[in-house]
C-alpha cells in the first residue's frame, strides 16, 4: 500500500498519428466498469463509417461474454449506446446501434439514427436451399395429436421475479459471443430468454452450465440456424435437476486393536469383548 509521502511523476508523449481524443468524463466515469470504458473508447477510435458491432469489438478486445453483457447494459443506461429495430424493404428487420462520445437521450438518439441510411448490402438475405420434393397441401380435417396446452412454445408466467434475472440478462446479451449462429437473436426475445435462463440459475446451475448446454444443442459448424432465438428457447424450456455428488454414509469401524473381537453373550455387568477361536459365543470365563 502506498504511503502519503509517495510522489508520482508522469511522462507523456503526444502521438503524432493514429490517436483519438477522449473526454476525461469517459475515462473517469464513476458508473462505468473498465470493460465498459474499453468498449466505448475502442468504438470511438474506429474510423468514420466503420460498421463494426459492439459484440465484434468485444471479441477483438477479449471481453468475456458475461462481462460484455454488463458493459453494454451500463453504456445503454448512461446514454452512450442506443439501439433500435427497424424494418426495411422486403419485411426484414435490422438492428441499428448508435455509439456516442457524450450521453444522449432517447429522443436525441432517434433523430440521429433517422438520418442514417440503411445500405441495401446490409439487409440482403442469405441464400437458402429450396425445399426438397413437391409442395403438399396440409390436411385440415384432423385433430392435432397433442393437446396444444402441453406443447406450447411460451413458458408460463413467473409468479415473482427471479433474484438471478440480472445475471440471466447478461448471459442472454452475450450469446452472440458464444457462436456465430446466435448473432441474429431478436432483441424482442431477450426478456423471455432471460427468464428461462434465470430458472436454470435458480435451480443451482452455473452460468457456464447454461452456456455449455446451449453450445451442445447447436448444429455442427457451417450449418445455418434460421431461428436462433427459437432454438435457444427450446433448449432452455426444461430445467434438469442439478446432480450433486453422492455422499457415502460413515462407517463405524473398530480400531485395529479390536479387529476380530466379539461381544460375549454371557451375563456380565459391562460389555465384555473376546477374540473367538471358532464360532463360540461366550468368553473363557463363562464356559
Amino acid at each position: 500500500m502506498e504511503s502519503d509521502s509517495t510522489v508520482i511523476y508522469r511522462h507523456f508523449n503526444a502521438p503524432s498519428r493514429a490517436f483519438t481524443q477522449f473526454s476525461h468524463d469517459i475515462i473517469r466515469h464513476p458508473r462505468l466498469s473498465s470493460d465498459a470504458v474499453r468498449l466505448l473508447t475502442w468504438q470511438l477510435s474506429l474510423p468514420q463509417g466503420a460498421r463494426e458491432s459492439l459484440s465484434r469489438t468485444a471479441e477483438r478486445a477479449r471481453i468475456g461474454a458475461c462481462a460484455f453483457g454488463r458493459a453494454k447494459r451500463q453504456l445503454k443506461e448512461e446514454g452512450f449506446v442506443h439501439e433500435r429495430r427497424v424494418q426495411v424493404e422486403g419485411g426484414r428487420w435490422i438492428t441499428q446501434q448508435l455509439v456516442s462520445s457524450a450521453p444522449l437521450t432517447a429522443a436525441q438518439a432517434a433523430k440521429l439514427l433517422a438520418r442514417e441510411p440503411v445500405p441495401s448490402s446490409q439487409v440482403a438475405p442469405s441464400p437458402r436451399k429450396p425445399a426438397a420434393g413437391a409442395p403438399v397441401t396440409p390436411s385440415a380435417d384432423r385433430h392435432p395429436k397433442k393437446d396444444p396446452e402441453e406443447d406450447t412454445s411460451h413458458p408460463p408466467a413467473e409468479a415473482e421475479e427471479s433474484p438471478r434475472l440480472e445475471d440471466a440478462r447478461a448471459l442472454v446479451d452475450a450469446l452472440p459471443l458464444l457462436s456465430p449462429a446466435l448473432r441474429r437473436i431478436p432483441l424482442g426475445m431477450h426478456t423471455e430468454l432471460a427468464r428461462l435462463a434465470a430458472r436454470w440459475l435458480d435451480a443451482g446451475h452455473t452460468l457456464t452450465d447454461v452456456q455449455e448446454h446451449i453450445l451442445r444443442g447447436l448444429p455442427g459448424a457451417g450449418t445455418p440456424v434460421p431461428r436462433p432465438g427459437g432454438l435457444v428457447r427450446y433448449l432452455l424450456r426444461h430445467v434438469p435437476a442439478r446432480s450433486l455428488p453422492a455422499r457415502s454414509a460413515p462407517v463405524n469401524r473398530l480400531s485395529s486393536r479390536l479387529e476380530g473381537a466379539r461381544e460375549c453373550a454371557g451375563d456380565h455387568t459391562q460389555t465384555t469383548l473376546f477374540r473367538p477361536v471358532g464360532d463360540e459365543t461366550h468368553c473363557a470365563q463363562c464356559v
